[in-house]
């Protein structure tokens, strides 16, 4: 398993079940538009604070971004 990948392919999933952009999502979770872009094509590493982030901005509980 590529934590990574599953990560990125999670967050994209998630962000598009609720209708969000990378914009809306990178908004609501206080990061970046292309953070958020390179975090979905598997090209930027995450810290745990930031996982947080992008999980309260889904309004989904964190560990569910790393469940394949």
């Amino acid at each position: 398993m590529d934590i990574l990948k599953v990560f990125a392919k999670n967050v994209r999933k998630y962000r598009i079940a609720k209708h969000l952009s990378q914009e809306q999502l990178a908004e609501k979770a206080g990061l970046h538009r292309t953070y958020i872009s390179a975090i979905e094509c598997e090209k930027r590493n995450i810290s745990i604070d930031n996982v947080q982030h992008i999980a309260s901005a889904l309004e989904i509980e964190a560990y569910l971004l790393f469940v394949e």
